[in-house]
């Protein structure tokens, strides 16, 4: 062999204890470093007569790069008018994937070096992890809109060196069959004929929290005519005690055509 191959011999070796040490040091950082219990200022790896690993906190100093941070993961959840009227309790079903680390520190050291030749040469890094399915309680309270983001810190996918993604959850708002919402206000529209505008109309409905109002109206309703309710519209968060307002607008059937008979008893009504 000759001294030139030697050489480039000597360095792809020195390339590869390299790579070795430095995949053997992020397996144990991934282990070791992140279990709750771990001390931070630093770890020592021995065996005991049995050939177990073993994890001894220690006082010097191991220098470790700080993980980055996955993007938050964004899911949308919709609530309807009652549950953000009233407020409500939903849960979410997620599945990620977390660290396992049963049976890890069980085994003698070489079976940790097995571990990390099948992590390094047989692209075992997914079987490192384990897919569970956790449910997240989500409270909405009374005033809550659309765009509202609830955040859970670290509950996305586990991985090593890299800090898990937060779950966000971003409220959207269900349409509702009666009302329609402006901010902190709420709106209504009923359609009536022509003679109840000018007649009177009593005006029936249910509230986003299941009570019954009746509001007669003895105005003349005009096409812009609107009715305010104070306070029956939705709770302004932080002070549920008060709320936005109740507008009741109005869709006025005008008729197609009318007779002859029908001009003139409206000229007599309205004429001069």
């Amino acid at each position: 062999m000759t001294s030139h191959s030697r050489a480039a011999d000597d360095e792809s070796f020195e390339n590869k204890r390299g790579i070795f040490s430095s995949y053997f040091y992020r397996l144990a950082e991934f282990f070791w470093f992140n279990s709750p219990n771990q001390n931070r200022k630093g770890t020592e790896f021995s065996n005991n007569t049995h050939g177990d690993a073993i994890v001894r906190s220690s006082e010097k100093i191991v220098v470790v790069n700080a993980p980055g941070k996955d993007p938050a993961i964004k899911h949308t959840l919709s609530c309807s008018l009652e549950e953000l009227y009233q407020g409500a309790t939903k849960t979410v079903k997620i599945t990620r994937q977390v660290a396992d680390r049963r049976g890890l520190l069980k085994g003698p050291r070489a079976l940790l070096m097995v571990f990390l030749v099948l992590f390094l040469f047989c692209g075992m890094e997914r079987s490192l992890t384990r897919e569970i399915e956790e449910i997240l309680t989500i409270d909405t309270k009374p005033g809550w809109k659309k765009g509202t983001e609830i955040t859970f810190e670290e509950k996305g996918n586990e991985r090593p060196n890299v800090t898990p993604a937060d779950v966000v959850f971003i409220v959207d708002e269900k349409p509702h069959s009666e009302f329609t919402r402006d901010g902190n206000d709420l709106i209504v529209t009923r359609r009536i004929s022509v003679a109840e505008a000018f007649t009177g109309y009593t005006v029936h409905l249910t509230t986003l929290d299941g009570r019954s109002l009746t509001l007669p109206i003895n105005d003349v309703i005009h096409p812009n005519y609107q009715k305010v309710v104070p306070n029956e519209g939705m709770p302004i968060l932080g002070d549920p005690s008060k709320r936005g307002i109740l507008k009741i607008k109005f869709d006025i059937r005008f008729p197609t055509r009318i007779s002859a008979l029908q001009k003139a008893g409206i000229r007599r009504l309205f004429g001069p």
